[in-house]
């Protein structure tokens, strides 16, 4: 008598197979795309087509420019924020559903506190001055 376990273990596998086969299906494809646009694609370099491409402005001065680092600090700030809001609307979702209203309420505000250190953090930092 056969063990029950083998046919779903069959199953199992059998669902992991497609799903290979559908990454391998997908790799092909690109790799297609990509060779049919080298082989079709003409190869025609000239000293215009090798300049630079700045927004169709010919290129001027070093191509060494200082960035500002306060610009990617408000970046990512914007970034955790916005993770926050992510995480808020299943939160308010969730939270008028019987017997989760005080343990989502104390986990929601565990979360919010450690952004709140994080941007305390950020503050006396410095980082949110323009200056």
């Amino acid at each position: 008598m056969p063990e029950p376990t083998v046919g779903i273990a069959a199953d199992y596998f059998q669902a992991y197979s497609v799903v290979g086969l559908l990454a391998v299906v997908g790799v092909l494809f690109v790799a297609v795309a990509f060779g049919a646009g080298r082989l079709l694609r003409p190869v025609v370099p000239t000293p215009e087509k090798l300049l630079t491409y700045e927004c169709g402005v010919d290129p001027v001065g070093e191509g060494w420019a200082h960035t500002q680092v306060r610009y990617y600090v408000y970046a990512f700030l914007y970034v955790i924020f916005a993770v926050d809001s992510i995480f808020l609307f299943p939160w308010a979702t969730i939270f008028a559903a019987p017997g989760y209203g005080a343990t989502t309420l104390v986990e929601m505000f565990v979360f919010l506190g450690f952004l709140a250190v994080g941007l305390l953090y950020a503050y006396k930092k410095g980082v949110l001055s323009w200056t």
